[in-house]
């Protein structure tokens, strides 16, 4: 791996445990399994990282997933905030809720000023809007952080998703047809696209997204608006905050 050009390997921990993990994987022995390819990455010198989906069911037990983490010697933690499509739908009841969003969100920023390695939240936009919340007039290390992030939801922005019969989407999560790389180039329907095009448009967000100051560095997650409002310009439906335009 290390040999083709492999920088860092991702590994899946949702629970602390092997009880905890095997329950939500749904496969006896996943943990064990996780644990015994992380002993060899360690061995040979290949960085790694755990990624966490955050659900009701593990929850309360994101703080003892973050120490495993820290303790067998990841580079990063990253969080994944389920989004209910796809195979997400067999277990959207798991969902946790906006205002648990929030809190969860605001506890992995305050994480990222404990521990020296790297935090990163995805399908999680308005984590972009904490930080610039929390984050001003705090650490250099913060002011760092803040240079490299990007805008929260890239869907048709910064990336697209191409399924492997050529179907081009803004991304994996939002199931919206744009064109298929079979009978158009991919240059061309990422250009043209209406759907990319509106998505590059922050004054088409609808609902409070469309008037949140926070709009181009977080825009709600796209995905998240299509499947549970049916329209991918509907604003965030897990997000609690409040734009300074609802207050004034």
């Amino acid at each position: 791996m290390k040999k083709a050009g492999i920088k860092r390997v991702s590994i899946s921990i949702d629970g602390p445990d092997s009880n905890s993990h095997d329950k939500f994987r749904g496969v006896k022995g996943a943990f064990d399994a996780a644990m015994r390819g992380i002993s060899y990455l360690k061995e040979g010198g290949l960085p790694f990282q755990i990624n966490t989906t955050i659900t009701k069911f593990n929850i309360d037990q994101i703080d003892k997933i973050l120490a495993l983490a820290i303790s067998l010697g990841a580079v990063a933690h990253h969080i994944f905030l389920l989004v209910p499509t796809g195979r997400g739908m067999e277990i959207k009841d798991q969902s946790i809720s906006a205002q648990q969003y929030e809190e969860t969100l605001l506890w992995f920023y305050k994480q990222r000023q404990r521990y020296p390695i790297d935090f990163k939240a995805t399908c999680a936009p308005h984590y972009q809007r904490i930080i610039r919340q929390y984050g001003k007039g705090s650490s250099t290390k913060t002011g760092g952080e803040l240079a490299r992030e990007t805008r929260g939801c890239l869907a048709g922005i910064g990336f697209c998703f191409v399924s492997s019969t050529g179907v081009v989407q803004p991304c994996g999560y939002l199931e919206i047809n744009c064109g298929n790389i079979r009978e158009k180039p991919l240059e061309e329907i990422w250009r043209d696209s209406s759907v990319f095009n509106d998505l590059r448009d922050y004054d088409k967000l609808k609902g409070k997204c469309g008037i949140c100051e926070y709009r181009k560095v977080c825009g709600g997650c796209r995905a998240r608006a299509y499947t549970m409002l049916g329209d991918y310009l509907a604003e965030e439906p897990f997000c609690t905050y409040q734009p300074y335009a609802l207050n004034s």
